[in-house]
């Protein structure tokens, strides 16, 4: 469970996980407001546009029709992986689904239940990825337009801190669709899980053996307490840009003192609420710069 990305953080986000991302105009304070809640949000979505053409597809996506108005995502995803953003809060995208479902994704279960009833608002809760695809199992996914699906994925669960099993497909979610079809989401997952792994950066080829900044722990690793070299350069780093809570250190060990001082960074960066709780996420860590240290 986490507060909604503001547009600025889902941007970095998806270029620090190596997206081409295209802001279409408008796009920001384009939403579903007063028509049901935005958040908080529990995961993605992937779904299939049943279209075809990158142009006609962001079109619709954005526009929607008489009968469901856009956004009908928060992002289309392009054959040549370019991930066009459409929506920025509530869409009409995930519509109604399963209760128990969005119980299993919270709790990141291995095993999602089968989609049985529609009981749930699902545009509430997850983000949503329209892939173009005409969805007769025959019309191919480019590997770049897969590997795009994978990072943007990967992008929101690094930025709140979840699992891999925090995204779905739409039939998961509910029985009455088929989306996405051509691949499984078994399969779609353990790439994003994969990639989770890995450094952010997006990056393809050799990089240098000694990174410049320190790539994102990961939210849980902080949440264990730790006590660590990172620590005590993160801390460095948030009294250089004026964001101290500290009356002594900092230190290695991880302390109030270091929560309280990177909620005053989050707050620096225009988060408000539960967003800036002081639990460091990824894309204002990489915001902060932290210096490069190989032990954790």
């Amino acid at each position: 469970m986490a507060t909604p990305l503001s547009a600025d953080a889902l941007v970095a986000a998806l270029r620090a996980e190596g997206v081409t991302v295209v802001e279409h105009a408008g796009w920001r304070t384009h939403n579903r407001a007063g028509h049901g809640a935005w958040g908080p949000m529990n995961g993605v979505v992937i779904h299939h546009t049943v279209t075809t053409g990158t142009t006609a597809s962001v079109s619709l996506c954005y526009n929607g029709d008489s009968e469901l108005p856009g956004p009908l995502c928060h992002g289309v995803i392009a054959k040549d992986g370019t991930v066009y953003l459409v929506g920025n809060g509530r869409a009409n995208h995930a519509g109604s689904g399963d209760g128990d479902v969005l119980a299993a994704v919270i709790a990141e279960k291995a095993t999602l239940p089968a989609p049985k009833k529609n009981d749930t608002d699902g545009n509430v809760h997850f983000y949503g990825f329209e892939c173009v695809n005409l969805g007769d199992g025959k019309d191919p996914w480019p590997a770049v337009q897969l590997e795009a699906m994978v990072r943007a994925s990967t992008a929101l669960c690094r930025a709140h801190g979840w699992s891999a099993r925090s995204v779905i497909g739409h039939k998961e979610w509910t029985n009455t669709k088929i989306d996405p079809k051509g691949f499984t989401m078994g399969d779609f997952r353990s790439r994003v899980a994969t990639r989770l792994k890995e450094k952010p950066a997006g990056s393809s080829g050799s990089s240098p053996s000694t990174p410049t900044y320190q790539p994102f722990p990961g939210a849980a690793w902080f949440k264990k307490n730790p006590k660590s070299p990172i620590v005590t350069a993160m801390g460095k780093r948030l009294v250089a840009v004026g964001c101290s809570a500290y009356t002594s250190g900092p230190g290695p060990q991880w302390t109030t003192a270091d929560k309280a001082s990177y909620a005053k960074w989050q707050r620096h960066l225009g988060y408000a609420g539960t967003a800036a709780d002081g639990w460091p996420g990824a894309t204002s860590w990489a915001a902060l710069k932290v210096p490069f240290t190989k032990e954790i």
